[in-house]
């Protein structure tokens, strides 16, 4: 029988424990992540166990809290979000010779995962730019904001964006500079790429925080250019309502976690799960921005039948 969080029931204090472990507490889509979980856990009888690196996105930190948990807790399941696909390679291959499920979202990387939850993160940064690029009439000259390298989504993303790029000839790219995935870093990074630039036309953040930042920047030098972002926060959808923002993506941190949760505890009862589930790419724009309004907590959870095939 499909398993549904809409129709769990109550939480047994005897069900599964699934320990989450995200790359940071800082940015608003890791936050709406967990609470996904946390809610489609306890609609189907399990708990979450939280485990968040005090400093965002640190490897060497995260890895401790998996050893912790392997050696403490051994939870019966676990979702992980890498900091570092590659400096993560060793926990993941102890959480397999634990034998613990493991559920990756948000970053792929190498080991034995039931299920990977997250997008296509190329064909969103494509979306993202091609909606930019129409909005400049397919002439202007843009920079790029990214996110860590060692984050794939960020590495996918840039990717993304300058293969979009290069299919327009009217669109120069005048430079890229890092924002580390965090507003104040996306702010610095405007600053720098402004001094270096006196004309931008155009600017694409690999996430929302950076685009917020981004934002600040310009705002604060009376300058103006079409900003893009990613993640479809609460925060950037009311700029994009706005007119502050252009647009944002839909990567619904919330829905991830959910159908994350659910994989596991899928898994751990014997039913199917798909070696992937896939969000689709959305624009977030002026036009239809008022459904990304509501705020995460008020969301229902997804029905697993309308968004997975194969499990």
């Amino acid at each position: 029988m499909p398993i549904s969080a809409q129709h769990g029931g109550p939480p047994r204090a005897s069900g599964p424990r699934i320990a989450v472990f995200t790359k940071n507490g800082v940015n608003p889509n890791y936050r709406a992540f967990l609470l996904g979980a946390e809610r489609a856990a306890a609609a189907l009888g399990a708990v979450t166990l939280p485990q968040v690196p005090a400093t965002p996105d640190d490897p060497a930190e995260q890895a401790a809290l998996v050893r912790r948990a392997l050696s403490g807790t051994r939870p019966d399941a676990i979702l992980l979000a890498p900091a570092d696909d590659r400096a993560m390679e060793g926990p993941v291959a102890e959480i397999n010779a634990a034998g613990i499920p493991l559920v990756g979202f948000v970053n792929r990387m190498r080991g034995r995962f039931v299920t990977f939850v997250g997008a296509d993160d190329v064909a969103m940064a494509r979306a993202a730019a091609a909606h930019l690029i129409a909005a400049l009439r397919g002439e202007g000259r843009v920079v790029l904001i990214e996110g860590p390298e060692t984050a794939p989504t960020s590495r996918d993303r840039g990717r993304g964006f300058r293969e979009e790029i290069a299919r327009h000839p009217g669109i120069a790219l005048l430079g890229t500079a890092p924002g580390r995935y965090l507003r104040p870093g996306g702010r610095e990074a405007m600053r720098a790429l402004m001094a270096a630039h006196p004309r931008i036309e155009g600017v694409i953040a690999t996430n929302d925080l950076m685009a917020l930042g981004a934002l600040d920047a310009l705002e604060e030098q009376g300058r103006r250019a079409l900003v893009v972002g990613n993640n479809g926060t609460v925060e950037a959808a009311r700029a994009v309502g706005e007119g502050r923002l252009l647009a944002t993506m839909d990567y619904d941190g919330f829905r991830m976690g959910a159908l994350a949760a659910m994989a596991a505890i899928r898994h751990l009862r014997g039913l199917p799960v798909p070696p992937e589930i896939l969000l689709p790419a959305q624009v977030i724009h002026r036009g239809n921005h008022a459904a990304w309004l509501v705020p995460v907590a008020e969301r229902p959870l997804p029905e697993w039948d309308a968004i997975v095939r194969g499990g």
